[in-house]
């Protein structure tokens, strides 16, 4: 198993009975996903992913990826929320946070289209000045401002760079399988096209077309993250709490929730797990924030992190609790030598690898922590690889699901981030958004 919960660190906060309690409401949850009769019930494709995946489509994938690979020195991915941050995790969980700077046989790549600030798209295109690129747009519908501003950009650049024939050899969009402004454009322009399937959201897109592509493109191994993803969806078939970790670590969120703790913080000690951290953020956030519940999901990265956040982990507010990922085996690890002036006083860590002393900087904090009243879940990962990142991102959805539906939300939608769309669009001048624009201006005036 690359995923095993340890929960000696909750004995003071929460007791053996609470989980017995909550077994059948959990169970009932498990027949809600898995005879898809919960809410938002369109939107369970992710569940069975692992195992009924389109295995032409996979070779199409491993296909362009080695195509792009040969062809060019950078690949710029764009996409926004579910259609970035899964890719970005991969890359630097699998690879390095430091994936780009490193000497390798793959091409750069960079994520454009996730903001509208100027200056970094301007950052991005100083970096493929003179380099030869490829482009992976990820839309369902073509239309998120966006994403399609930024195609819209690059677009233009690599038709003026190789000509509208030669672009369209270097443009691989990822979108909806038969309708959308991105489709229509694809087909009618001769772009390769991959699927984002209609029962599958964006946040648990990342073991889709919207994920594979740019890992392959990076070298990851995608037979092995499919593998360590069908191992997880295994583990998790049995509802019992005693014999499934997932829906164990769900039901212990639910409870921590309702005793008043309303921050989850995702803790690693690894920078390669930053960008791990943000795609949980938007899973549990975008998935559990809607009718006022839900927990709010932070990160952190020791030991960075507790030069600065550890002060209030430690000493503030007693609302969250941690969620930590104990790395049992590193990626690579560094000897300690011993320095005979000894000026900085470390020889006492000498004769040691560093892996070491990072285990006893978690054991410390968790057991500090805990004693300043800070509830700490910690998920002992096997080691940070092709096969455990997919057993991971699987692990966490399936929580997610079982989460949301014992918080009695629908975890598939997301309404509420319409909210500043209409706004923004309003403002902008789209047309149709003329009678919000006027109330805008006339609250903006007050």
């Amino acid at each position: 198993m690359s995923v095993k919960l340890n929960t000696k660190y909750l004995r003071s906060f929460v007791r053996p009975h609470e989980l017995d309690g909550l077994a059948p409401l959990v169970a009932a949850a498990h027949q809600q996903v898995h005879q898809k009769s919960g809410l938002g019930n369109d939107f369970l494709g992710w569940v069975d992913l692992p195992f009924s995946y389109d295995k032409e489509e996979f070779a199409r994938i491993k296909a362009a990826a080695e195509k792009i690979k040969n062809q060019s020195q950078a690949l710029i991915v764009i996409g926004i929320g579910g259609s970035y941050l899964g890719a970005r995790a991969a890359i630097e969980y699998i690879k390095s946070n430091n994936y780009n700077a490193l000497k390798k046989d793959t091409p750069n790549i960079y994520f454009v289209g996730n903001t509208i600030s100027p200056a970094y798209l301007n950052d991005i295109l100083s970096l493929v000045d003179g380099v030869d690129f490829s482009v992976n747009v990820i839309s369902k519908s073509g239309t998120t401002t966006e994403p399609a501003l930024a195609f819209r950009v690059f677009k233009e650049l690599l038709e003026q760079r190789y000509g509208v024939e030669g672009a369209k050899e270097r443009i691989y969009a990822t979108t909806d399988k038969a309708r959308g402004t991105l489709k229509e454009l694809s087909d009618k322009n001769g772009y390769e096209t991959f699927v984002i399937p209609d029962d599958v959201g964006g946040r648990f897109s990342v073991l889709t077309a919207v994920g594979l592509l740019p890992m392959a493109v990076a070298g990851c191994d995608l037979e092995a993250v499919m593998a360590g993803a069908q191992d997880s969806a295994k583990a998790a078939e049995d509802p019992d709490l005693d014999k499934n970790d997932c829906y164990r670590y769900a039901a212990i969120r639910n409870l921590l929730y309702n005793k008043g703790y309303s921050v989850e913080v995702l803790a690693a000690y690894e920078p390669s797990f930053r960008e791990m951290c943000e795609w949980f953020k938007q899973l549990y956030g975008e998935s559990e924030g809607k009718d006022n519940k839900g927990l709010f999901p932070a990160s952190v990265i020791f030991s960075t992190d507790l030069h600065s956040m550890g002060q209030y982990i430690q000493d503030g507010r007693r609302q969250l609790f941690e969620t930590v990922i104990d790395l049992q085996q590193p990626k690579s690890d560094f000897f300690i030598k011993e320095d005979a002036s000894n000026f900085d006083g470390l020889n006492f860590l000498a004769g040691q690898n560093m892996s070491s002393v990072n285990k006893m900087a978690m054991q410390g904090t968790i057991l500090a922590h805990v004693k300043g009243g800070v509830p700490n879940v910690v998920l002992e990962l096997e080691k940070m690889d092709d096969y455990s990142f997919g057993y991971l991102v699987y692990f966490f959805e399936k929580a997610c699901a079982i989460s949301g539906y014992l918080l009695g939300v629908n975890p598939f939608d997301q309404p509420g981030v319409e909210g500043y769309k209409n706004n923004m669009f309003a403002l902008l001048g789209k047309p149709g958004y003329e009678e919000l624009r006027a109330e805008i201006d006339k609250e903006l005036a007050e």
